[in-house]
């Protein structure tokens, strides 16, 4: 991504589901992917569920609240969905009010189960008060999985084959990754069918996609074809020119992978994290709670 007036400041975007793009002819073995190279795409399956991942390698750009929102508003189209939290700093789970001491079984058991079977799935999911979705809370010991998969086989895959157990269950599946790469965000990758970019706008936001696209191409190593994403605006301000700016640099370098929906400034989100709620719960018609139902109608149609 390039800053104006600038060359290769942020890093060209990495070939996305194009074929020809050469992923997927090496079977290689990666450090915190997947043991050999694997499938990528929808499960199996007329039913299967469809698997977002929300990922940002730079903090503060609305990861979690768009993991959230989308998954509510996503319900509210009629859709079953499941969110988990695979970011060891628990954010999704403490914005919901869970917390690690108080949960019993987390995101955490799925990854250490061996099989991993639909029980060790279910058993993990929770109801958050009237979200509309199903939830798989985090643990901060998610941070030590690095070295507790090591010699783990097929470690790479373990969050692909979880929710195939489950897939018939869920219409989407949201994941909520955590900002750096290692075992975590690789099996994120690895198992979704779009990898979802919040991008806040602003010019700073845009020199962590360097990472991003860094561990996209990392990834394509190993799939037969490459990880579709799309990067979706946030924290956009109409009133601030450094946003249109960015906004408008964002459609031009990465075309039809930026979400026509773009989603403005609103602290209805704040006080839903407050309240440990999703937006819908407290401010059902704000201008936020319509921009996530305006994304799900986009990833609906698409």
């Amino acid at each position: 991504m390039l800053a104006p007036g600038s060359e290769g400041t942020g890093g060209d975007p990495p070939d996305a589901g194009r074929p020809g793009s050469g992923a997927g002819e090496r079977q290689a073995d990666m450090r915190c992917g997947p043991h050999a190279a694997t499938g990528h795409g929808p499960l199996a399956g007329p039913q299967a569920a469809r698997i977002l991942a929300v990922a940002n390698q730079k903090g503060g750009v609305g990861k979690t609240t768009t993991a959230l929102s989308l998954g509510a508003a996503l319900s509210r189209r009629g859709k079953r969905v499941l969110v988990l939290d695979l970011d060891p700093h628990n954010c999704a789970s403490a914005h919901l009010g869970f917390f690690p001491e108080h949960v019993l079984r987390s995101a955490l058991d799925i990854f250490l189960a061996q099989p991993v079977l639909a029980e060790t799935v279910l058993s993990s999911v929770t109801h958050p008060g009237q979200a509309g979705f199903d939830f798989v809370p985090g643990h901060y010991r998610l941070s030590e999985l690095d070295v507790d998969l090591r010699g783990r086989p097929r470690k790479g895959v373990i969050l692909k084959e979880a929710l195939s157990t489950v897939a018939d269950r869920y219409d989407f599946a949201i994941i909520d990754c955590p900002p750096h790469m290692g075992v975590l965000l690789a099996n994120a990758m690895v198992a979704a069918d779009l990898l979802i970019i919040p991008i806040q706008t602003d010019f700073l936001a845009l020199h962590g996609l360097r990472l991003i696209f860094d561990s996209i191409r990392t990834i394509n190593r190993v799939l037969q074809r490459p990880l579709a994403f799309k990067a979706l605006a946030t924290m956009y301000d109409r009133r601030a020119g450094a946003c249109v700016r960015v906004l408008n640099l964002l459609r031009r370098k990465l075309g039809s992978r930026v979400f026509a929906t773009v989603i403005g400034l609103d602290t209805q989100f704040r006080e839903a994290s407050a309240d440990g709620k999703v937006i819908y719960e407290v401010a059902p018609d704000s201008r936020g709670a319509r921009e996530y139902l305006q994304l799900a109608d986009e990833i609906l149609l698409s």
